[in-house]
């Protein structure tokens, strides 16, 4: 929804801050740097990487900010990559057509273009002959995507162009799309039909589909029923081992002539239940607050967690503002249960004075918003930070 991507906005926002205060800090939280700043995933690196050189696409499922973007641009950024292929990083979270899905693919090709030069760039823009008009130049001569959406009058054209330049491309081209199952939504009715059947005779170009939902990104490639079904290899992400993150952690500190201790890593690993961008997040505000020849330890954590609710409690508070009462209820029940099983047993509802009826309306509105997860049956809030916020309202 508008109202989530807002959220995670604004938080890269807060982040980037954070990052500013300590200009050198080692634990990025938007972005890929590079080898240095990143933790790990050797074997999914390989895997990724055996993958997408041999002819195969790619499903990589994981729950939301594990670390599927950092792991697919930490692939894109090796030499061998990097010397023979383009590659393009396309985002369709917040896309709810396929006009808008077309508009993000083509701003997202010209982006990964760009850098490369006149001649990489010249032959995508002269395939798009029904956009040509709306690209403009800056005053050096380089090609800038300032289309209105409006300005895709017939999606499936412009689509075709796309894929006329991928295969026509004079280099093999990696594609990921980020939250492929957003497609599963779209009022059109043929879209992965038409998507399959592009990809399916585009030999020049090879594509990782990253989703976080994994039930819907299961349907998408493992019904028998649904086009993309057998159509690739499927991987998915899990945390990175507290061991190897706590190693990582350290020697980050210790390069620094700063210290933080095995135990305030391990707090803040099992306080965010593994997940990258919580750990990365905390660990980036920790190593500011700790100066040259100081140990962090674990007092620091909640300080560090205050520090980030209070940047964010504005928004916060306007987000649960608009929340529908019931809605509201229920999302402050399952923050409560950590993990909510069973949510309209009559346990949950006794516990938080529900009905049925109200549960099950208010949990589709929560699905639907992001504000909440559900994975194999089990109902979690989708952001960490807005549920430890929302306990201690209810305090």
């Amino acid at each position: 929804s508008s109202a989530a991507s807002d959220v995670y906005k604004r938080q890269n926002y807060v982040c980037t801050n954070i990052h500013l205060m300590e200009n050198n800090n080692p634990f990025i939280t938007n972005g890929y740097i590079s080898a240095e700043y990143f933790c790990d995933r050797v074997t999914e690196t390989e895997t990724l990487t055996r993958y997408i050189t041999n002819g195969n696409n790619v499903a990589l499922i994981s729950p939301r900010r594990l670390g599927k973007t950092g792991l697919i641009e930490h692939c894109f950024h090796q030499k061998h990559i990097g010397d023979k292929y383009y590659t393009f990083l396309i985002d369709v979270y917040a896309t709810k057509n396929l006009q808008e899905f077309v508009f993000e693919l083509g701003k997202g090709i010209l982006n990964g273009l760009k850098p490369r030069g006149r001649k990489a760039w010249d032959l995508f823009l002269s395939c798009l002959s029904s956009l040509r008009a709306g690209i403009s130049f800056d005053f050096a001569g380089n090609p800038g995507w300032n289309l209105e959406m409006g300005d895709i009058k017939t999606p499936s054209i412009t689509l075709d162009e796309i894929f006329y330049y991928l295969e026509k491309a004079d280099r093999p081209c990696l594609v990921s799309i980020d939250e492929f199952q957003a497609i599963a939504k779209y009022p059109e009715k043929n879209v992965e039909a038409m998507l399959r059947t592009h990809i399916q005779h585009c030999t020049n170009a090879r594509f990782i589909y990253a989703g976080s939902q994994r039930h819907m990104m299961g349907e998408i490639f493992t019904s028998p029923a649904r086009p993309f079904y057998q159509s690739t290899a499927i991987m998915e992400l899990h945390p990175i081992d507290m061991r190897t993150y706590t190693k990582f952690i350290r020697e980050h500190f210790i390069v620094a002539n700063k210290d933080i201790t095995e135990e305030t890593i391990q707090n803040v690993y099992e306080r965010f239940e593994g997940i990258t961008w919580y750990i990365q997040f905390i660990s980036n505000s920790l190593y500011a607050m700790t100066n040259i020849d100081e140990i962090c330890t674990t007092d620091k954590v909640n300080i560090a967690i205050e520090n980030i609710l209070s940047q964010l409690n504005f928004t916060y508070s306007s987000l649960l503002y608009q929340l529908p009462p019931k809605q509201k209820e229920v999302l402050f029940a399952i923050c409560k249960e950590g993990k909510a099983k069973e949510i309209t047993s009559s346990r949950f509802l006794k516990t938080y004075k529900l009905t049925a009826s109200s549960v099950q309306g208010a949990i589709k509105g929560l699905l639907d918003k992001d504000f909440v997860t559900c994975e194999l049956g089990e109902y979690k809030a989708y952001d960490k930070f807005f549920e430890i916020w929302l306990l201690k309202q209810s305090q």
